[in-house]
C-alpha cells in the first residue's frame, strides 16, 4: 500500500514540478507527473529488494528524492534538445 501512497506523491511532486519550473511549452501536461511517478516507483521497489522496510524512513526520503531530481532534470534539458531538434528539422524541411 506505501507503494501507491508513494506514487501518487511522485506524480504530484512532478505536477508541481511543471508549474514552478521554466519551458513547460515544449512538453506536455502529463510528462513529468508520469516520469516523476515511474521513477519514484522504480527506486521504492529496488529498495524494497536491496532490504529497506516500508516503515523505515530512508526508503521514503530517497525514493522522493529521485522524484525530485527527474522533475527538475527534465525540464531543465528538454527545451534546450527541442529548440536544437526543431530547428534541425526545420532547416531539413527547408532544403525541401
Amino acid at each position: 500500500m506505501e507503494l501507491v501512497y508513494v506514487t501518487v506523491i511522485g506524480a504530484a511532486i512532478g505536477l508541481l514540478a511543471r508549474y514552478v519550473l521554466p519551458g513547460r511549452r515544449t512538453y506536455g501536461i502529463l510528462l513529468l507527473p508520469a516520469a516523476a511517478a515511474a521513477v519514484t516507483a522504480t527506486v521504492w521497489v529496488g529498495l524494497v529488494w536491496l532490504g529497506f522496510t516500508f516503515d523505515g524512513g530512508w526508503i521514503w526520503v530517497i525514493s522522493l528524492a529521485a522524484a525530485v531530481v527527474t522533475s527538475v532534470a527534465i525540464p531543465l534539458a528538454l527545451p534546450r534538445y527541442r529548440e536544437a531538434y526543431d530547428e534541425r528539422l526545420m532547416h531539413r524541411l527547408a532544403k525541401i
